[in-house]
């Protein structure tokens, strides 16, 4: 309890959560409206208040006082407001209602006085077009806060086998946080990690394994360099569901799920170099000895349920499967996710790599 706390809103399944959770901060609370993700939010985070609510309707004091936290001590208030009005693969809709969730988060800094605050999203929030969204949402904020310049942030530079990158809106205040500038999250000692190392100790999956059930599987040893404690281990105090922490020990692991494909399709994906662009599926076959792209999500059922396009694996004639998709965006092998393909790959593709996160607010942490 003496662990400086954060509250992570718009959690996902908990990209952000996990990685504060590494860098020494107790996840006092979750904010999260879509239900399935919540869920899985609270599995994994046990020990965390949630709360399935539009960040929208919250009053920044009452989400203090139920997640147990005295008004003044915040740590730290941290969220991924939703990005899909600014993505640039999407409609790049300056006018999206969603956009206004981005200002909101503000709003909570300055009603919840947190010691700081870090928002990430997309690039395409730093388009001109958004300029005066970003602009409204930081003048919500004490003159107190020191806020830094937009720091983008490619998650290989940070030891993710992946090239996702994404914007950070830091602030903190001085007189509760030593100095933090742009170089405080620069390091270059981090060691890169490729494909070929987050697949490590994988099986092959089949086709027909589509249960929950048979999705659950033996994996092989992952070796000891800083990628693979990450993978196998490292898990704080209060976080992680018992039982799935349990079978990981035994290095038994859930989400091998196998995709049905056409022969043709089959055929197609067999003939695909690495780094081809399959014609049909529009997706790329991963290079074992090359980085991720970024993974994507696919939208709900309320913006017309389109598929995330999931990469078509190195070697084998299929697209991955959840569990390497966690590992290429750098969860570990003792997370859950949904015990179904759709949900599974909407939460990863959703989350803040959590090795990003880690580093991040462990920098912070250690300036508090």
């Amino acid at each position: 309890m003496k662990r400086p706390t954060v509250i992570d809103l718009f959690s996902g399944v908990g990209g952000l959560s996990l990685g504060a959770a590494r860098a020494g901060f107790r996840v006092a609370g979750s904010v999260e409206i879509d239900p399935i993700a919540a869920a899985y939010h609270a599995l994994n985070f046990p020990s965390t208040h949630h709360i399935q609510q539009d960040v929208g309707d919250l009053d920044g004091r009452e989400l203090l006082r139920a997640c147990g936290v005295k008004e003044g001590s915040l740590g730290g208030l941290i969220g991924g407001p939703p990005c899909q009005g600014f993505s640039v693969i999407g409609k790049k809709n300056s006018g999206d209602p969603r956009n206004l969730l981005f200002g909101r988060f503000f709003q909570l800094v300055a009603e919840m006085d947190p010691a700081f605050f870090v928002a990430e999203n997309v690039l395409g929030i730093l388009r001109a077009g958004n300029a005066k969204i970003v602009q409204d949402a930081l003048e919500c904020l004490p003159s107190k806060y020191k806020v830094l310049a937009p720091i983008k942030i490619k998650a290989s530079d940070y030891g993710a086998p992946t090239t996702r990158t994404r914007v950070f809106f830091i602030g903190y205040d001085p007189s509760r946080v030593g100095n933090i500038d742009g170089t405080t999250f620069l390091d270059a000692t981090i060691s890169k990690v490729n494909v070929r190392d987050a697949l490590k100790g994988l099986p092959d999956v089949r086709a027909d394994w589509q249960s929950e059930s048979q999705s659950w599987r033996k994996v092989k040893a992952v070796g000891d360099d800083a990628f693979a404690a990450r993978i196998k281990g490292h898990i704080p105090e209060g976080v992680g569901d018992p039982q799935a922490i349990d079978l990981a020990s035994q290095r038994i692991v859930s989400g091998f799920l196998g995709t049905l494909h056409a022969p043709e399709t089959v055929l197609r994906f067999s003939q695909l170099a690495p780094g081809e662009v399959d014609r049909v599926y529009r997706s790329p076959r991963l290079d074992f000895n090359g980085l991720c792209p970024t993974l994507r999500a696919g939208t709900n059922s309320d913006k017309g349920s389109f598929q995330a396009v999931r990469p078509i694996h190195p070697t084998k004639p299929r697209v991955i499967t959840p569990r390497e998709a966690a590992r290429l965006q750098g969860f570990p092998d003792w997370f859950v996710f949904h015990p179904t393909k759709w949900h599974a790959f909407r939460q990863i593709g959703n989350s803040v790599s959590p090795i990003v996160a880690e580093h991040v607010l462990g920098r912070i942490a250690n300036l508090i």
